[in-house]
């Protein structure tokens, strides 16, 4: 395979049984809309590479946000001119983007995958993640040397899908060690424990598979995305978890409720709209973990949570981002 490179592939090095990627080293806070960009050009989505530290002799990672992550999309090396324009057109509007100076953003380099290595070539990019004390993500094609108290998720991100990268995920999953540290998630414990769980937005069903790893018992996942629950619905299988947790498309109301434990790593804009829904699925003394809250949007969320008639509990932040508790009267 050719050296990445800042221009297009030549036209004689393209053909059937190639694909060009499209790379991008941006700033974590970046990846969202480097993602989108190159989504324009290559319709079979991204994948991100998050920039991390080895630990475990190199056998594990952690994410380290210090350092960028990598967007990569692939074009089809069938139509020479094709991918010729799209990487002309990807550069301009990362340009563009770049010019306005908010986020560091490199510049888009390119390379060929050939056929026979398409299949893996990507899974070189997704580690071993450990996240908060105990919780590891690990790849389904990854090897991993468990320690005596991991929580292990066995994910498939594919091509398109993260795996506990974003802040917002990381800070959910931090919550729910929380929770399990102090002997709420279960259904046993003497303060009351967490039996059954809604997962709002669930995506890739992460914080579904952890809550059900780390103690819950009943779980159900809740997606507008048919693409997420099918997500959630692989990964669930891959985690021996098909019986404890239910996934569909909807939102709320659920009409299963009410819920010990609801999870929603959303956006603030839909959290401030949803506050009276998310409440409505709680039973007396629920807990709602909500993240997906941009620092200055924390205000307007927890305006909208009191107006609902939730007492505010703690709070976690990392970066710009933060995770808030809530708990029912």
């Amino acid at each position: 395979m050719p050296a990445s490179s800042h221009q297009p592939p030549e036209p004689s090095a393209l053909g059937s049984g190639v694909w060009v990627e499209l790379s991008v080293a941006a700033d974590i806070e970046a990846v969202e809309v480097v993602s989108e960009i190159l989504t324009r050009f290559a319709p079979g989505g991204t994948s991100v590479e998050p920039g991390f530290s080895l630990i475990d002799e190199g056998l594990g990672a952690v994410v380290d946000t210090t350092k960028p992550a990598i967007v990569r999309a692939y074009l089809p090396g069938i139509d020479p001119a094709g991918v010729e324009a799209a990487v002309a057109d990807a550069t301009s509007a990362l340009g563009h983007l770049q010019a306005f100076g908010l986020r560091p953003i490199g510049e888009l380099q390119t390379r060929l995958v050939h056929e026979a290595d398409w299949a893996e070539a990507w899974k070189s990019y997704f580690p071993v993640l450990r996240v908060g004390r105990r919780i590891v993500i690990r790849p389904t094609w990854r090897r991993h040397r468990r320690r005596p108290d991991d929580v292990v998720l066995s994910l498939d991100p594919g091509m398109a899908f993260g795996t506990g990268l974003h802040p917002t995920t990381r800070l959910c999953l931090a919550a729910l060690e929380t929770l399990a540290d102090e002997g709420l998630l279960g259904s046993g414990h003497a303060r009351g424990g967490i039996a059954r769980v809604i997962d709002v937005g669930c995506g890739s069903g992460i914080l579904a598979i952890a809550a059900a790893k780390l103690g819950a018992g009943e779980l159900l996942g809740v997606d507008t995305d048919p693409i997420a629950v099918e997500s959630t619905l692989a990964n669930a299988r891959l985690n021996g978890l098909t019986r404890r947790i239910r996934v569909r498309r909807g939102s709320v109301p659920s009409g299963e409720g009410p819920f010990d434990l609801v999870l929603a790593n959303l956006i603030a804009s839909l959290l401030v709209q949803l506050a009276v829904p998310l409440r409505d699925e709680m039973a007396p003394g629920a807990r709602l973990l909500a993240s997906g809250i941009f620092r200055d949007r924390e205000d307007d969320v927890r305006t909208a949570f009191e107006a609902a008639g939730l007492q505010l509990g703690r709070r976690w932040a990392e970066e710009d981002w933060v995770a808030l508790e809530a708990i029912a009267g």
